[in-house]
């Protein structure tokens, strides 16, 4: 685990609403120094707490109506093959491996239900070891700010 302090912690927060806001805003913001939080912004990155800067798309405005989330459960002997498959699944948004009662649990974004159905039957279905699905379309959506808190 990286040492942060709790300047590091609002400068992380402030970064993870926007991404894109200046350093001179920021730096009145946090009430510091502009040349401070450069060398803090770059040692963060240099450090690989921060990945990188990347930007949230507005998936509706692309056509895209449905999101949801698939649970499934799979043949471990085909584990590597399955994420490979999923992997290129153009609709799959990401994998993640799970504790409980499903091994894996995908996102999925399509156009609309019909997608959806296709895309689960189609494709995610035929991919060999996958056992069963369970699928869970979301309906409502609200983000939550990460604020990262002093460890004091």
């Amino acid at each position: 685990m990286q040492r942060v302090d709790d300047l590091d912690l609002k400068l992380l927060s402030e970064l993870k609403k926007d991404g894109n806001i200046s350093v001179p805003v920021l730096s009145k913001k946090l009430e510091i120094n502009s040349s401070v939080l450069y060398s803090r912004i770059k040692r963060l990155v240099r450090k690989k707490i921060i990945k990188k800067f990347t930007i949230e798309i507005d998936e509706l405005q692309l056509g895209f109506q449905v999101k949801a989330s698939v649970g499934i459960n799979r043949d471990p002997k085909f584990k590597d093959a399955i994420h490979e498959e999923l992997m290129k699944t153009p609709e799959v948004d990401h994998v993640c491996e799970v504790t409980g009662r499903f091994d894996i649990i995908i996102g999925i974004i399509a156009k609309d239900l019909e997608q959806l159905h296709s895309v689960i039957i189609e494709k995610i279905g035929k991919i060999d070891g996958i056992q069963n699905t369970e699928t869970f379309v979301e309906l409502e959506k609200t983000d939550k700010e990460s604020v990262y808190l002093s460890k004091s």
